[in-house]
């Protein structure tokens, strides 16, 4: 009887122990205030509001819409258009910085499950599908972090402490999507890297690492701050090298502003996650600041 005490208590352990990783240094009151990531979140927003009313369409492939002909399509371009201005602008302002975030929290999880989702009980067994469905989960992440920061801190799943800690196993849960496409569709990863950078097919593996280490840093505490940074300034720099070039040579066209600014805003998400650390140090690992 001792020793199955022993093998269940070790069971139950673990989980919670790896409950604890995820929620170390969550609704710390240093990161309560407007970090960079929230700002960065708040400034793509905005921007990608503004591209969906002067162009008059979706963002690409990232908000194409599984239905040939949508009823009122005008309608919701439009309206998809004001929320990511509207929710951009609110998380910077003190007073509608809580429902802005939740507001974009449950715009990002709709975006997520009514055009991602299909796709995936369509041809689940192609990694493009779930790349899609992780792309917009990091921008989720992102956002529920931001509200469940700002939220009643003792929230029993979206707010406060708990929250975060969610959010931050979405978060998790959403990056190898992104570091396995790297290696599934390593030519086309490798395409996307400027020609000027030798051993095109060697940064495309080593950031597709990248993602897959930060899961693992984040999952088990080791220096979950500096390992989430990181993620979000790769990606930054992915979005620098890769999309803001066609956009400079083509200031007027709809895909290239989508393309930079969707990838922005998967780097902003993650920045945002980011914040959720500032309370802790560069260097923490495990449960104990």
């Amino acid at each position: 009887m001792a020793a199955a005490s022993v093998v269940n208590d070790r069971r139950a352990g673990a989980p919670a122990w790896l409950v604890g990783c995820l929620a170390v240094g969550a609704n710390d009151s240093v990161a309560r205030g407007i970090g960079p990531g929230r700002m960065l979140l708040a400034l793509v927003m905005i921007a990608l509001g503004l591209r969906g009313l002067v162009f008059g369409d979706f963002a690409g492939v990232w908000q194409r819409i599984p239905i040939a002909h949508l009823p009122a399509q005008g309608f919701f371009i439009y309206l998809t258009a004001l929320v990511e201005l509207a929710t951009g602008i609110g998380i910077l302002l003190p007073r509608l910085a809580k429902v802005s975030a939740g507001t974009m929290s449950v715009f990002a999880l709709l975006w997520m499950v009514l055009l991602k989702f299909p796709a995936i009980l369509y041809a689940p067994s192609m990694e493009a599908v779930w790349l899609g469905a992780g792309e917009i989960a990091v921008i989720l992440a992102g956002a529920w972090t931001v509200f469940a920061t700002l939220a009643n801190p003792d929230g029993r799943f979206l707010a406060g402490r708990n929250g975060i800690r969610n959010a931050r196993l979405l978060f998790v849960l959403a990056l190898p999507t992104i570091g396995l496409s790297h290696y599934f569709y390593a030519d086309i990863t490798a395409g996307f890297v400027p020609a000027w950078l030798p051993w095109r097919h060697g940064w495309a593996y080593l950031t597709g690492a990248g993602s897959l280490a930060t899961a693992i840093g984040l999952l088990f505490a080791l220096w979950p701050r500096l390992a989430a940074t990181l993620e979000a300034a790769m990606l930054g720099v992915i979005t620098v090298l890769v999309w803001l070039p066609p956009l400079l040579v083509q200031p007027h066209d709809s895909g290239a502003w989508s393309a930079f600014l969707m990838s922005s805003a998967i780097a902003a998400g993650a920045a945002a996650v980011a914040d959720s650390y500032r309370g802790i140090g560069w260097t923490t690992r495990g449960l104990h600041p």
